[in-house]
């Protein structure tokens, strides 16, 4: 059993302590409240983290990087993103391509970040599966959380300059967009067969197996949501106009533009994921880039998230990212809201990570400031319920 207990509890729940405490057994969180109600004498406790006033919150979650894949200091041999010889690769799965010993998943920890979501870049209009892991571990089948958590598809610029470069479709963002159709048809009539054959299979024949269909099926069936990159707001509108022909869950990542489009996104009730807002504009598609998106968004009510889309912007940066957003005008508990429960919820995730709550993965940070503040420091980091990183003054 392990007890944090002495500092300012944000539970991301909906009920804070200013001096409060955890209890941890079993890799779960067991137990969260005031300190004027614990009694710690009937306890078992093995070990206890005492943060001295400082902070302790839920664990952070980036919802969307490439932690892993695309490895910290390295070229070609550590690129693992983007299998772009093939604009359709549903079938592609982020942990055959994750290293754990990238360093980036240190630098992760050390800033408070205990998930990421990580998986494909964009070059494909279909990219391949994203998985969500804890950032501790030396081997990735002991990382997962969820596996997977995401299609990718990509609109706008990057498929079509990719393939433009190498003379095939898209070159266009009409193709993309029909491209992306062709691949759900097709699974949707593969779909059918494979229903037809279980339903009778004495008079129907099993069609033949297809591992990117078989993909894109669990996309049909809304086993998972599709993400959907796309910065400009015409190409919101694409995914959009897609996710309702096919009846897709979806949600929409980057989401540069969308403050222009607020009213729109507000009827669709879609889940954002914004960022990298800490970048340059290094393409046209980016020349609306502002750290005024998040809170325009989260202040129409939208559930957004604050992402990094690391090594865009490196993954230690997350808490910054957030505070920037607040700089800008986002309220500051939307902006922990945005790498906490929020990026849990917009990934499916909320029933185990994303704020304390009993039940839930003991996933915490302990801060010696507000996480929020660039001078704070993560002082300790356990995920599930293990203490993964102690500070120490160099």
């Amino acid at each position: 059993m392990l007890l944090i207990k002495n500092g300012k509890v944000l539970t991301m729940d909906g009920a804070d302590y200013d001096n409060g405490y955890v209890l941890i057994e079993d890799r779960k969180i067991i137990d969260v409240g005031s300190m004027d109600t614990l009694d710690e004498s009937g306890l078992k406790v093995e070990e206890i983290i005492d943060t001295e006033g400082g902070y302790i919150l839920p664990g952070f979650i980036d919802a969307h990087c490439h932690v892993g894949m695309w490895e910290d200091a390295m070229g070609f041999e550590g690129d693992d993103g983007n299998e772009d010889t093939d604009p359709v690769t549903p079938h592609l799965r982020a942990i055959d391509a994750i290293n754990p010993n990238d360093r980036a998943f240190d630098e992760a920890r050390r800033a408070g970040i205990t998930t990421v979501v990580t998986g494909p870049g964009s070059a494909n209009v279909v990219g391949g599966q994203f998985a969500a892991i804890k950032t501790y571990g030396r081997r990735i089948d002991e990382m997962i959380l969820k596996e997977p958590v995401a299609m990718k598809a990509a609109f706008g610029e990057n498929p079509k300059t990719v393939y433009h470069q190498k003379n095939q479709s898209p070159v266009t963002r009409m193709a993309t967009a029909a491209i992306l159709r062709e691949s759900l048809m097709k699974a949707r009539e593969y779909k059918r067969a494979l229903d037809k054959y279980h339903a009778d299979p004495e008079e129907n024949d099993k069609p033949d197996f297809d591992l990117k269909m078989e993909s894109l099926v669990k996309v049909l069936n809304k086993e998972i949501p599709v993400k959907a990159h796309a910065h400009r707001a015409d190409d919101i509108f694409t995914a959009l106009r897609i996710k309702k022909e096919f009846g897709i869950d979806l949600t929409i990542e980057h989401c540069t533009e969308g403050h222009l489009i607020v009213d729109y996104l507000k009827e669709e009730a879609v889940p954002v994921m914004v960022g990298p807002s800490l970048s340059d504009r290094s393409k046209i598609e980016l020349k609306n880039l502002t750290f005024q998106t998040p809170g325009i968004l989260a202040k129409a009510g939208l559930s957004v998230a604050i992402i990094t889309d690391h090594p865009v912007t490196p993954i230690q940066y997350l808490p910054l990212c957030a505070a920037l957003a607040v700089r800008e005008g986002m309220d500051q508990y939307e902006a922990l809201k945005a790498i906490t429960i929020n990026a849990a919820n917009n990934c499916g995730l909320g029933d185990r990570i994303g704020s304390l709550k009993i039940g839930k993965d003991a996933d915490i940070a302990v801060f010696n400031g507000h996480p929020l503040d660039f001078r704070t420091t993560a002082k300790y980091v356990v995920i599930d319920g293990n203490i993964v990183y102690k500070y120490h003054q160099s």
